[in-house]
């Protein structure tokens, strides 16, 4: 505050009363003292007096997701809880709801509150933006995807080779009219599952109609809607990949809704609730969520430890699980 003061040329007093947002300031010291803060990259510390009991720490992280509401997120959570707990730290956790814009508004609320590290699973572009905070001694992990832009600790599965595999499984049941149903192409994880798709498809020399392909689907709804259609068309597939929980969940509804849910193969990326009571049960490539936000968690915790230590990239384990209704054959072709 003192550096802000200096180069607006006002007093240490004026500043605190702008940062407070206190009645009485002029507007054109506000202006003065916003330039002179956002040149120097200042932010108002919420927990000043904590920091000064607490040797410079708040015992606090933020969690940055697509969406906690999400099972596959949910656990992620649970599992940085778990590890988090255990430090006596706190874990501040939040919403993007896959919008790139609140992605950087969101990490600088929680950075005003001075998080002692923060773990994000990237939604905008790129993160250069957080390159300067790097440089400043952020602690920083990564989960579910790559940052672009920046370096750092990322805890990832392999999506890509696990839908190839599951897409292989599917071909090798005997189908070859296998539809994809992804979620929001921009994200790296989405696009992994759709090249995975493509390369079990490819190597098995399967041509693929441009109909059997549908992304950018958000909302059990829209996929429920999308899987109607698609079975209701004049060729629909025999098989269906769903690149995403909530996709699965509106595929196993439409299916359903048309009584072809014995008659048609399924294929779902995450796995969810009530998947394996279903009939028949739905055939999943389950990642392992609660790992990924423990090793996230520890990753975070290690590198606030120690800040110069080298960024790594752990790739968890994915497991197609058989329940039944990727094993489903196609019809016997008359």
């Amino acid at each position: 505050m003192r550096e802000v003061a200096a180069l607006a040329g006002v007093s240490l007093k004026t500043v605190s009363r702008v940062v407070n947002r206190e009645p009485g300031v002029s507007s054109e010291l506000v202006r003065k003292v916003e330039r002179a803060a956002t040149q120097l990259d200042f932010r108002p510390n919420l927990t000043a007096a904590n920091l000064r009991r607490a040797g410079q720490r708040t015992a606090t992280i933020g969690l940055v997701l697509e969406d906690v509401s999400n099972p596959f997120f949910a656990a992620i959570l649970r599992g940085v809880e778990e590890v988090a707990v255990q430090r006596g730290v706190a874990v501040f956790a939040a919403s993007l709801d896959e919008d790139q814009n609140q992605e950087q508004q969101i990490i600088e609320e929680l950075l005003s509150r001075r998080v002692d590290g923060l773990i994000l699973a990237p939604t905008a572009l790129e993160q250069g933006y957080l390159a300067n905070e790097m440089r400043s001694g952020l602690a920083l992990a990564f989960v579910d995807r790559a940052p672009r832009g920046v370096d750092g600790d990322v805890i990832v599965t392999d999506n890509r080779g696990a839908t190839e595999n599951a897409v292989r499984h599917l071909i090798g049941m005997g189908h070859h009219r296998i539809a994809f149903i992804g979620g929001v192409a921009a994200l790296p994880t989405a696009e992994d599952r759709y090249d995975g798709y493509l390369d079990a498809m490819m190597a098995a020399q399967v041509k693929v109609p441009a109909d059997y392909v549908v992304r950018d689907v958000r909302t059990v709804q829209q996929a429920e809607r999308i899987v109607t259609a698609l079975m209701q068309s004049a060729n629909p597939p025999t098989a269906i990949f769903t690149a995403q929980n909530l996709i699965s969940m509106g595929a196993v509804r439409a299916l359903r809704s048309l009584g072809v849910e014995r008659s048609v193969a399924q294929i779902g990326y995450d796995d969810f609730e009530l998947a394996d009571v279903l009939n028949p049960g739905v055939t999943v490539v389950a990642q392992d969520p609660r790992r990924i936000g423990r090793l996230a968690a520890e990753a975070l915790f290690a590198r606030i430890a120690d800040a110069g230590r080298a960024t790594a990239t752990t790739v968890v384990p994915s497991e197609l699980i058989k329940r039944g209704s990727g094993e489903i054959p196609p019809p016997r072709e008359r």
